[in-house]
């Protein structure tokens, strides 16, 4: 749950960072948080299986591309989230998964 509550903070935030990221309000924020998290659970690793040895060959680096279409993905099916190009997409992906590393790494004992 505070893992949502962040994806949903720096969603909102993501416009004040990345001129090509647009939210509508808390709403499109929440609905993108919620697609986004779905789309992650059942479209990424497919799209992660298929682009295998693509992300081999770039020792990885492809992941971002792959998070980055995770993106587009979710401002296609969400009205009031828009992401204008693919930079701007893999760039809001390496910030969401920075901020939800970052403050939500830390195992719980």
């Amino acid at each position: 749950m505070s893992s949502f509550i962040a994806s949903v903070i720096t969603i909102l935030v993501l416009p004040y960072i990345l001129s090509g990221i647009v939210v509508n309000g808390l709403g499109s924020a929440i609905a993108a948080a919620f697609v986004l998290g779905i789309v992650n659970a059942l479209v990424k690793p497919v799209l992660q299986l298929f682009s295998l040895p693509l992300t081999l060959l770039t020792f990885g680096l492809f992941t971002f591309v792959v998070n980055g279409a995770m993106i587009m993905l979710t401002s296609f099916f969400v009205p009031g989230f828009s992401v204008i190009g693919w930079w701007d997409a893999i760039l809001g992906a390496i910030l969401i998964s920075l901020i939800n590393s970052v403050f939500f790494s830390r195992k719980k004992r």
